[in-house]
């Protein structure tokens, strides 16, 4: 069996027990999206000590953390359209080499000017990462199993800041010098990203490891599948759009000035703030993975609306409850416990990659979840130049969380209105009939 571009796949005899490289290559990606992650992650760490070098204004720190975010949200289609024309195993290849070179790139740099060009690139080439990692989850995952797929893979992103936290201020710490830690990141990056390349294949068929009965499971389980989806109606469109909007204004205005809220407002020292924001997006992280797993629990014993609206209306909640305590308290101990209970509730909103899977007809899931990153990227442009502006006019921290907890509603609002069931499509089906 030949495929074109591939090369001509191996024999495959065996008809017996399947194998299991689905998992072994949805792990990789999670483990690579982790470390794709800590590269966008460096420059929030590394902030405190970069803006006394450079004598950075709040508000010029925030352009700074926005400009990731300026080609990361742009090029979301593009690197989408990429992956389906050349495959998501090149795009993924040729990516992770050039943002891991943009990494440490940024640690040459002399001025704000030259860490916007590096964060311009570096948002520019991580973008087709997660359509791509999308497109092989499905390609890769049966769809009973492509919700825990692609959850285990964004889980990636808080763990990514919980890990970059933590390796980015020890790498300051040991070498001395913020510079240093970009170089280091970057190049390993790149020689990972070779790693994953070579491992991975766009289709099960064109993997050697792979037998007949995983390629017979996967398929079977697809065309089984094919005909379930509901439908997503306009109504329901836009209140995923909205709840995502929520939902990113959170994580990225934490992702972006959560290290510095940390080291100017509650006083931790480098050491003490990247080990703090470790122990915050770790709970994240563990939050999401245990949202996909409460979600196919709670489907079996409820219907799926009402699972879902359990699990984002408890997430919003509890995360808005986070963001409204924070300024009333002084402990700075007590202050981190609320953000990791805050982050672990907001990082059940990974369940939204669910959402085109579970509603859009097989067609259109490349399309609704394009848009709906789209939306969600877009906010970490807005995010962090909002709360940059807040901080330099207020001199504080305290407008900042009343911001955050704003969009947390919005989340909440937006999560419970969405229709999971696609009882809206099916009325007026009916009605039509």
């Amino acid at each position: 069996m030949s495929h074109p571009g591939t090369g001509t796949a191996p024999e495959r005899t065996s008809h017996g027990r399947p194998t299991n490289i689905r998992w072994s290559v949805v792990v990789i990606l999670f483990v690579f999206y982790t470390i794709n992650c800590i590269d966008r992650a460096s420059l929030s760490v590394a902030l405190p000590t970069i803006s006394a070098e450079f004598l950075l204004q709040p508000a010029t720190q925030g352009l700074i953390l926005s400009a990731f975010f300026w080609t990361y949200c742009l090029c979301q289609i593009p690197g989408g359209l990429a992956a389906d024309r050349f495959g998501p195993r090149r795009v993924i290849g040729v990516a992770a080499a050039i943002w891991g070179t943009f990494t440490a790139l940024g640690g040459l740099a002399w001025s704000a000017v030259m860490l916007v060009i590096a964060r311009l690139g570096l948002g520019a080439f991580e973008a087709p990462y997660m359509p791509s990692a999308s497109k092989l989850v499905s390609t890769w995952m049966p769809p009973r199993r492509r919700a825990s797929g692609v959850t285990l893979i964004d889980s990636g992103a808080p763990l990514g800041s919980a890990l970059g936290g933590l390796i980015v201020a020890w790498l300051i710490t040991t070498t001395g010098s913020w510079r240093w830690s970009f170089v280091i990141i970057g190049l390993a990056t790149v020689l990972i990203g070779i790693g994953v390349a070579a491992y991975i294949r766009n289709r099960p068929d064109q993997h050697p490891r792979v037998n007949r009965a995983e390629i017979e499971l996967i398929g079977a389980d697809v065309a089984t599948a094919s005909e379930r989806k509901p439908g997503l109606s306009r109504r329901t469109f836009f209140w995923m759009v909205v709840g995502r909007i929520g939902w990113a204004m959170v994580f990225w205005g934490l992702v972006t000035w959560g290290p510095n809220y940390l080291a100017n407002a509650r006083g931790l020292d480098l050491q003490a703030m990247g080990f703090a924001t470790f122990l915050i997006f770790l709970c994240g992280a563990v939050g999401e993975i245990l949202s996909g797993l409460l979600a196919d629990r709670l489907q079996r014993r409820f219907s799926r609306n009402k699972a879902f609206k359990l699990l984002f209306g408890g997430s919003g909640a509890l995360s808005l409850a986070a963001m409204v305590a924070l300024p009333f308290v002084a402990d700075a101990g007590t202050a981190v416990a609320l953000l990791c209970v805050g982050v672990f509730f907001n990082l059940f909103g990974g369940l939204y990659w669910t959402i085109p899977g579970m509603l859009a007809q097989p067609e259109r899931v490349g399309l609704v979840g394009g848009a709906m990153n789209f939306a969600g990227t877009s906010s970490g442009i807005v995010v962090p130049i909002v709360a940059g502006l807040l901080v330099q006019f207020t001199g504080g921290y305290t407008a900042v969380l009343v911001y955050l907890a704003v969009c947390a509603a919005v989340y909440l609002v937006g999560s419970l209105a969405i229709d999971f069931e696609g009882r809206d499509v099916a009325r007026k089906e009916a009605a039509r009939a």
